[in-house]
């Protein structure tokens, strides 16, 4: 008996193996949606200088409890009318496959919700969305046809826009564990928060209703969209520029300085001398074993300058210690912003805030807040790189002694965050960011150590003030009665001479 053979849709496959894009379970699918809805939405915000109001309400089901109806709406820049249909209904589409950091990079996150809600409710997802300049608003219903990798349109319209709206409002229903999964997706909506202090968010469930307020109009440099590192290409991306470029009389030289990340006149001339290269052969006479030959010398070329940091944007300290105060409301919190740094020629830069006292509850570990492209990080913090920088850390060489009221934030920002699967929750410890995030998590720290000696010097302080008026009085009238002096006077003497004493030694803590 022969075997019969066919190919697999892009949609086909994540239709059979969901698990590996975080859909695994009703409880683990319904926060993956949140999450994945929420992202889109602050991608399509912050990205192009619009500052956010993100609406999420999750509904339950009257007759079905399990079934879940989930609504996000943004005030974004809106989804062309005739793109919506490929944007929710075919797998690897969108408008993130460019070199810069947005927190979706798969193009799959939104449409598998839409595979797992028509896997478990075979209801259509349901789009509303307008763009700035549009005077239309687009509505649709529709499913993904997953053999075929296309949207199914179930029903649309094309209606004028009456007022000046603009943005994108989703919702589908699918089957979710709802009592499992609220406390996660609450943690995940106040970090979101926390990641974001200039994004408003209303967050509607059948617990009630939470409203983070936005605390800054300040909203990050946005990224820019670059190009290629050459430490960071290989054979097939070489052969895709080259079809790109589609001109038939350009040098190898011309095109490492047209598609290259840092790449001069003066610097590919090197670079090609080096490599055995010819700087006027034609880019489309390279065969294979030329271009085997030339991503293999641009990954090992010592002398390639960094990737600028202009396709990132960290949140900066400041930002990054307003959403720390706003949503942990400790009473000490510090930030600090890391130089960028780069690894396999992506560039990347490393965050981290620390925060003690407060309404933080005493912990017998840190507290560990992870972000990656302003992401929050609920799960597999056991295996990610910041999980363990903070496990070996010695935490006493701070002053900090368990249990404490202590949380650490760490934020990763890059091109490409080497996560360690398809569902983006555990970041890889890659040596260069390690070092990294370990330099940035102890000059915190080191902050944080400095603030603890100089409340323990004030606590000090407060002591002696304590013993001294605790005797104040007998002393006096000791005093007073040897001196043949006034008691009171002597009292107020003292006194004057206690105040100089606790000022000049609590200008010597606040130093």
């Amino acid at each position: 008996m022969s075997e019969k053979y066919r190919g697999l849709s892009p949609a086909e496959f994540f239709h059979r193996n969901k698990e590996i894009a975080g859909f695994s379970n009703p409880s683990r699918a319904l926060y993956q949606t949140v999450r994945e809805l929420v992202e889109n939405s602050l991608d399509a915000t912050e990205t192009h200088g619009i500052l956010p109001y993100i609406d999420v309400e999750v509904r339950l089901h009257e007759d079905r409890p399990e079934w879940v109806t989930l609504r996000v709406a943004d005030n974004g820049i809106g989804i062309p009318a005739h793109e919506i249909p490929n944007v929710f209904g075919r797998v690897f589409y969108g408008s993130k496959y460019v070199v810069r950091q947005t927190r979706g990079v798969f193009g799959l996150g939104v449409k598998m919700a839409v595979l797992y809600a028509q896997m478990t409710t075979g209801k259509p997802i349901y789009v509303k969305s307008s763009t700035r300049d549009s005077d239309v608003v687009g509505e649709y219903l529709l499913y993904i046809d997953i053999s075929r990798n296309i949207p199914h349109v179930q029903k649309m319209r094309i209606k004028k826009k009456n007022k000046n709206w603009h943005g994108t409002i989703v919702r589908l229903t699918l089957e979710g564990a709802w009592l499992q999964s609220k406390k996660r997706i609450e943690d995940y909506i106040r970090r979101t928060a926390l990641i974001s202090p200039y994004a408003t968010i209303r967050y509607r469930s059948p617990d009630g209703e939470l409203l983070f307020e936005r605390v800054s109009k300040e909203l990050p440099e946005p990224p820019q969209i670059g190009k290629y590192h050459p430490k960071g290409v290989d054979i097939e991306i070489l052969k895709d520029l080259i079809r790109r470029s589609n001109n038939n009389d350009m040098t190898l030289a011309g095109f490492l300085e047209k598609y290259f990340e840092g790449v001069g006149e003066k610097i590919a001339q090197e670079f090609l001398t080096w490599a055995g290269f010819q700087p006027d052969t034609k880019v489309k006479e390279l065969k294979l074993a030329d271009l085997e030959k030339l991503a293999t010398a641009m990954k090992n070329f010592p002398k390639w300058r960094r990737p600028r940091p202009l396709t990132l944007s960290p949140l900066g300290s400041e930002l990054l210690k307003k959403g720390v105060k706003s949503i942990l409301k400790p009473e000490f919190a510090t930030a600090v912003i890391r130089p960028p740094s780069s690894y396999g020629g992506h560039a990347f830069i490393v965050e981290a805030a620390i925060a003690y006292g407060g309404e933080i509850p005493p912990q017998d570990n840190v507290l560990l807040l992870r972000f990656a492209n302003k992401m929050p990080l609920l799960y597999d913090e056991g295996v990610d790189v910041s999980r363990k920088i903070v496990d070996s850390i010695d935490w006493s060489i701070y002053k900090i002694k368990f249990p404490a009221p202590v949380a650490v934030v760490t934020h990763v920002c890059s091109t490409k965050i080497p996560f360690k699967g398809v569902g983006k929750e555990a970041i890889a410890d890659v040596p260069e960011l390690e070092h990294e995030l370990e330099i940035a998590i102890r000059d915190v720290a080191r902050r944080l150590r400095i603030y603890l000696s100089k409340l323990e010097k004030m606590y000090e302080v407060k002591r002696k003030e304590v013993t001294i008026r605790k005797y104040m009085g007998e002393v006096s009238s000791s005093l007073a009665y040897v001196l043949n002096m006034d008691p009171n006077s002597i009292s107020s003497l003292l006194e004057e001479l206690l105040k100089k004493e606790l000022e000049k030694k609590e200008v010597t803590v606040n130093a």
